[in-house]
This record gives structure tokens, sequence and C-alpha cells, in this order.
């Protein structure tokens, strides 16, 4: 397939390495040159603007935020504009149901598909082609776009033709992964100030009760207090469960964990941590415990 990529961040240039891979053309554009040219070594296409990565028949968009994204569709010579018809543009970046519902209305007017479809995954799952992808749309577009699915990720769960609706999934899950950070932080916090082995902790939490992805992702980066330095940042953190309680304010739905670890998250920035991984929860719960 011929495929526009944009944003080719810690996710998104394994992603669009591992669609070369599957041996689809790809244009790609990332507003830092650079990181492009690194693929076009390796057989893409650098587009200068991003309506030169417009003129396939897919656009795939991985980008940090709602501004970036709005930025990318709505800004001069932009996506919208610069899609043919029959496109179909694929927002894989976490972004609020908000945007989604106003992206899926204004391609929609444009004659253009839209599908929303978030990953779960670090950047090494990314990497291995092994993310769970979330996606929502038109029956006949997510067809379409399985074989690009099928390349980034090891299953795609479909939610349903409303685009918006696998945001609010991805957003519920980046909640709970938060809150299981959080928890660990607090409970690790515990066991190293009574001089309880974090290894030894961890090796029985994840052998009984806490045997899921999450724990056995996370928990060996707080025992062995590690900073990351490709993983998901803090301040994203941050922004997810901003994005997670707007929704929640929406539906008038009360999520008072997520407003504690957003207080947390907050707490995190004003302290130079914007940039850490978002583990770092862990460390903020060590410091409060006074170690």
């Amino acid at each position: 397939m011929d495929v526009g990529f944009i944003g080719l961040g810690h996710m998104g240039a394994p992603m669009a390495r591992n669609l070369l891979k599957a041996g689809h053309h790809l244009t790609v554009y990332n507003r830092t040159r650079s990181k492009a040219e690194t693929l076009a070594r390796e057989g893409v296409q650098v587009a200068d603007r991003v309506a030169d990565a417009c003129q396939g028949e897919i656009l795939i968009t991985m980008l940090a935020d709602d501004p970036a994204v709005e930025g990318v569709v709505f800004g001069d010579c932009g996506a919208l504009s610069a899609l043919r018809s029959d496109a179909i543009h694929i927002s894989m970046s976490t972004i609020s149901v908000a945007l989604s519902d106003h992206l899926t209305e204004a391609h929609g007017k444009a004659g253009q598909g839209y599908i929303a479809a978030p990953v779960f995954g670090r950047p090494e799952a990314a990497a291995a082609a092994k993310l769970f992808i979330i996606a929502a749309g038109a029956d006949a577009m997510l067809k379409r776009c399985h074989p690009l699915f099928d390349a980034m990720g090891q299953e795609t769960f479909v939610i349903s033709i409303r685009p918006s609706e696998a945001n609010l999934v991805k957003l519920s899950g980046n909640f709970l992964i938060a809150s299981v950070l959080e928890s660990l932080g607090e409970a690790f916090a515990l066991v190293r100030k009574s001089g309880i082995d974090p290894h030894r902790y961890l090796n029985i939490l994840t052998s009984t009760l806490f045997s899921a992805p999450v724990y056995r992702t996370y928990g060996p980066i707080i025992a062995d207090e590690k900073k990351p330095a490709d993983g998901f940042k803090m301040s994203l953190g941050l922004k997810d469960i901003r994005l997670a309680l707007a929704a929640a304010d929406a539906l008038a739905v009360p999520m008072p964990v997520a407003s504690l670890v957003r207080d947390h998250f907050i707490e995190g920035v004003a302290q130079g941590e914007s940039d850490a991984d978002w583990s770092g929860l862990a460390r903020l719960a060590a410091r409060r415990a006074g170690l």
C-alpha cells in the first residue's frame, strides 16, 4: 500500500520500519527532519511538507498530543486539504475523545475516511511489531487497513464504528497503567523502608497475584530504580490523565483515583521530571516516604 506516515518519535519510527519491512511504500514526514532522514537510508521517501506525505491512499499519524494532531490535519497545507477523497487517515496517537469526534466529522465532510487506532505497548513492543491496536471506524475502512495493523501489532481489537470510542478505551487503559504505577510505587516504598529486598518482593508479586504484563514490565524498572531514557514521558502521562478526566467529566463519571494520580504527575513535572519515564511516580512515592 502507498502510505504516508507522520510522527517518527520513540513509537512512530519503529512502527514505520515495520510497515517498510512488510513491503509497503512509505513517505514520511517529521518536524525534526533528521529523524526522517535516518529512515531514508532504509528506503522510505522523505517529505518536505505535511502535504507531501498525504498523496497516498493511507495517512498514519503518530503524534504526541491534540495540538500536534490539529496542526498536522487542520494547519496550512495540512492533511485535511491535501488528502484525496478516497484516502483514509489513521490516527494512532493518544488524543482526546473530543478531537477524535472532530476529526471524524471533518474528514467525513471532505469525503475522506477516518479511523482511530491508538496502541498499547512501549517502544520495544513497537520495534518487535508486538503492539496491541485498539481500532474503531467503518467496517470497510477497517478491513482495508488490517494489513497495516498486522504489520505493526500482534493483535487488533475492533471496538465499534465510532472512532472516538477507541480513544476512550486507550485513555481508560492508560489511567489503569498509571494507577498501577502509583500503587506499585507506594507498595515498594513500604517494603523498602521496612528493609525487605525489593527484588524478592517483586518475585513474590509476579509469581502469585500480579503476573500481568504491566507488573512484569514496570515492576523490575521500579525495583531496580531505573530511569528509562526511551519510555513514556511523565508529561505525556499527565496529558493522558487529564484527557481521561475530561472524558469522564463529559459523561458525569467520578474518577477520584485519576484525580490523585494527576496531582502526583503534576508534582513530578514541578520537580523537573517532565521528561522522565512515567514509572517515576514510584520515585515520588519513595521521596514522600523519606527514602
